[in-house]
C-alpha cells in the first residue's frame, strides 16, 4: 500500500486489521500522524501538548506485541488524541489554564485514558480546550485560538474543539473528548458555512458534508450541517450574545 498521506486516511478498525495482517506497523501509523500534525497544526492549533519520543516508544512496544501475535486488545497501536481535561500519566493536564502548575505531579490516568492504555492505544498528544472546558468555542489565553479546518476564519466550536479538529484534519484517527451540549457533534464534522452566510441565514440547512476538508478522504461518513458551524471567531450581534467572546488574541 502507499505509505504516503493514505495512512492518515485510515480508520482505527482499518489500522488494527493491517497490524494484525502484518501489513503495517504501529510505528508507521504513529509517525504518519506526527508528520501530519507537524504539517497541519501550526495553522489549526488542535494540539496543546506533544511528546513524540514517548508516542514513538509506545508505538514500538505495540509493534513488538503484534509481531509476537500478542496484542493487548483491538486498539493496540491505534493513535489516539486525548482532550486536555483528561489526566494522562506522565503528561501535564493543564485544562488551558495558567492556574495549574505544569510540574504536576502527573501520576494517574483518567479512567477513559486508562481503558485506552489497557487496550494498547498509542497517545499522540493532548488536544486544545477552552480554559476548564467552560464554553462552546475553543480558545484560551494560554493556548490561543483553535481554528476550523474548513475555514480558519471560523471556530470549530467547543469545548472539545481540538478533539474535533484532530481527526477532521487527519492528525489522528480517534480523539477522546467530552460533550455536555454537542461539543463533539459541532464542526469540523459538519461543513462550515461562510461567516457572511452565517450572519444571513444561520445555516440550519441540514445539508450533508464529508467529515474532512477538501483534499481529505470522505470515508468517515456524512454529517448534517449544524448552525454552530457558522459562529465566526469574532462574533457580533446575536452570536456575541449567545457565545463567549474569543481571547484577546482574536480581537
Amino acid at each position: 500500500m502507499d505509505r504516503g498521506d493514505a495512512l492518515t486516511d485510515l480508520s482505527a478498525s482499518a489500522l488494527a486489521a493491517l497490524f494484525a495482517a502484518g501489513e503495517l506497523s504501529p510505528v508507521e501509523a504513529a509517525t504518519s500522524c506526527l508528520e501530519q500534525i507537524e504539517r497541519a497544526d501550526p495553522a489549526l492549533h488542535a494540539f496543546c501538548f506533544l511528546q513524540p519520543e514517548r508516542t514513538l516508544a509506545d508505538a514500538r512496544l505495540s509493534e513488538r506485541r503484534w509481531a509476537a501475535s500478542d496484542p493487548l486488545g483491538r486498539f493496540d497501536g491505534v493513535p489516539v488524541a486525548v482532550k486536555d481535561t483528561f489526566f494522562t500519566k506522565g503528561w501535564p493536564t493543564l485544562k488551558a489554564s495558567k492556574t495549574i502548575d505544569p510540574a504536576g505531579p502527573w501520576a494517574d490516568d483518567a479512567p477513559a485514558v486508562a481503558r485506552l492504555r489497557e487496550q494498547g492505544a498509542v497517545i499522540v498528544g493532548k488536544t486544545s480546550t477552552p480554559e476548564y472546558a467552560w464554553k462552546a468555542v475553543t480558545d484560551s489565553p494560554s493556548g490561543g485560538i483553535t481554528r476550523n479546518p474548513w475555514d480558519t476564519a471560523l471556530t470549530p466550536a467547543g469545548s472539545s474543539g481540538g478533539s474535533a479538529v484532530a481527526p477532521a484534519a487527519r492528525m489522528a484517527p480517534v480523539a477522546l473528548g467530552t460533550a455536555a451540549g454537542g461539543s463533539l457533534a459541532h464542526p469540523p464534522y459538519s461543513r462550515a458555512c461562510s461567516a457572511n452566510a452565517a450572519a444571513a441565514s444561520g445555516c440550519g440547512s441540514g445539508s450533508a458534508a464529508s467529515s474532512r476538508p477538501s483534499g481529505a478522504s470522505s470515508s468517515g461518513g456524512a454529517h448534517a450541517c449544524d448552525s454552530s458551524a457558522c459562529i465566526p471567531l469574532r462574533p457580533s450581534g446575536a452570536n456575541a450574545r449567545a457565545f463567549s467572546t474569543p481571547s484577546a488574541e482574536a480581537r
